[in-house]
């Protein structure tokens, strides 16, 4: 690797998100109007407090409308153990814990502060156009 890539560099900025408490509507909605995987839940506080997937929404949605029952909330459904990366984190790092850990996309925080949203396509993107400066002809000794 040539330069030290770093997160904020690759990060969508500002995140799409749904509040804590938020209807499953809202949370399917904003999923499919940004083209994510996945969303960071915060607070009023602006904190990260849970993240809520495609995968997360679809068996209970399954379930709601098979029953015909109410429109759930995000609370339900969404995973309290969040996978969160900091801004100034190596995306080398960062891939290497994409390795181990399976998550789509990650939510990039600042002292418990979602600042935004790091895709696996755009670390993958990233790595490779850094790769791609392997092949200069200079780049051979």
């Amino acid at each position: 690797m040539t330069t030290t890539m770093l997160v904020r560099e690759v990060m969508t900025s500002p995140s799409p998100f749904v509040k804590q408490g938020s209807d499953l509507g809202e949370v399917v909605k904003t999923l499919l109007e940004h083209g994510v995987f996945g969303l960071p839940v915060i607070n009023d506080q602006h904190n990260l407090v849970g993240f809520v997937s495609e995968q997360d929404c679809i068996h209970t949605v399954l379930v709601s409308s098979y029953h015909c029952e109410g429109s759930p909330i995000v609370d339900e459904v969404m995973s309290r153990e969040v996978l969160s990366v900091e801004a100034d984190m190596s995306i080398i790092d960062l891939a290497q814990k994409m390795g181990k850990n399976k998550p789509k996309s990650y939510p990039v925080t600042e002292d418990g502060q979602l600042i935004g949203l790091v895709t696996r396509s755009a670390i993958l993107e990233s790595l490779w156009e850094n790769r791609a400066s392997c092949d200069l002809p200079n780049s051979k000794t």
